[in-house]
């Protein structure tokens, strides 16, 4: 191991399908210092995110988990319990391993790049983000029920207590808030939720109703009120690097094995977040068919965010 430490991430390993089962043996630290993100998404069955990632914490000197919707689903095993309960089981079994939480107070990066908060965050979705501006909730969800595009969240996820994943959302987005504001404000921050805080990067979907399951108007501004320097991601499988009022959005995620297959993957799949990169770490070009795919390292080749 050579260089500096680096604050890295990644998300959507999907470790249960196969084809990703062995993903977790290629994400390894460049340096003894390394601390690595994980952006949620890991697997559905408990014992399969935990076991993941006690084997990144063994690699790696922090290791800072969020939850996706994936591990918020409850299967027949689950012993009947709710998606709350199972997430409070998760936090218990992370804090075992010695794996940061959204419930756990914020980690300082002192490393190069820093220093800066590492904020990971629990927020979900509460359907806002409707195809047609000012579409209410009810009309934006049926319309997606008749395109055939409806979350699997939606008969996975049991919000109990609360009686939607919208007021669980509303719930976090309080709790959340209050901690972010407690924050010593000399530092600025690396906000970290499954979920992207803005709409944007959610323009490139297949299908635009899936939108709704991607976030909610209630952060649109956080990169800015709480003085991010990044913003890391998931959800979309789509790898890249945006940015928005000149704050870079990371989409850290590796995706299904059909999806990677097809279109590549981050090389390497653990991204750099501080310090920040010389150079853009995922570059989609199109191959001769003219489908987008993932450039491989030192492949030429017109960017597709220049197309836009």
């Amino acid at each position: 191991m050579t260089g500096r430490p680096s604050l890295r991430a990644v998300s959507d390993l999907h470790v249960g399908h196969r084809g990703n089962a062995h993903v977790i043996d290629d994400i390894r630290p460049v340096h003894p210092g390394d601390w690595l993100i994980v952006a949620g998404d890991v697997a559905e069955k408990t014992d399969h995110v935990v076991g993941a990632l006690e084997r990144l914490a063994d690699r790696f000197e922090r290791v800072i988990w969020v939850p996706g919707n994936h591990e918020l689903w409850i299967a027949s095993d689950d012993d009947g319990i709710t998606s709350t309960t199972k997430y409070d089981r998760l936090v218990d079994a992370c804090r075992s391993i010695g794996v940061d939480t959204p419930e756990d107070p914020y980690p300082l990066w002192t490393g190069p790049g820093g220093p800066a908060w590492v904020v990971p965050m629990f927020l979900l979705y509460d359907y806002s983000w409707t195809r047609s501006p000012g579409q209410s909730r009810a009309s934006a969800l049926a319309g997606a029920r008749e395109r055939r595009v409806v979350a699997s969240d939606e008969f996975l996820i049991d919000p109990a207590p609360y009686p939607d994943a919208a007021a669980w959302c509303a719930a976090r987005l309080v709790a959340t808030t209050t901690r972010l504001a407690a924050l010593d404000p000399a530092h600025p921050t690396v906000l970290v939720n499954h979920w992207p805080l803005l709409r944007a990067p959610t323009e490139v979907l297949r299908h635009p109703d899936f939108a709704l399951w991607c976030g909610t108007d209630q952060t649109a501004d956080w990169h800015r009120r709480y003085r991010a320097t990044a913003s890391v991601y998931g959800h979309l499988h789509i790898p890249r690097t945006t940015v928005h009022d000149s704050v870079r959005f990371e989409e850290v995620s590796l995706g299904y094995p059909r999806e990677w297959a097809a279109r590549g993957r981050p090389d390497p799949l653990a991204r750099q977040i501080l310090p920040v990169p010389d150079h853009p770490q995922v570059r989609w070009i199109r191959d001769r068919d003219g489908l987008p795919r993932i450039a491989r390292p030192g492949e030429d080749g017109p960017d597709l965010e220049e197309e836009r």
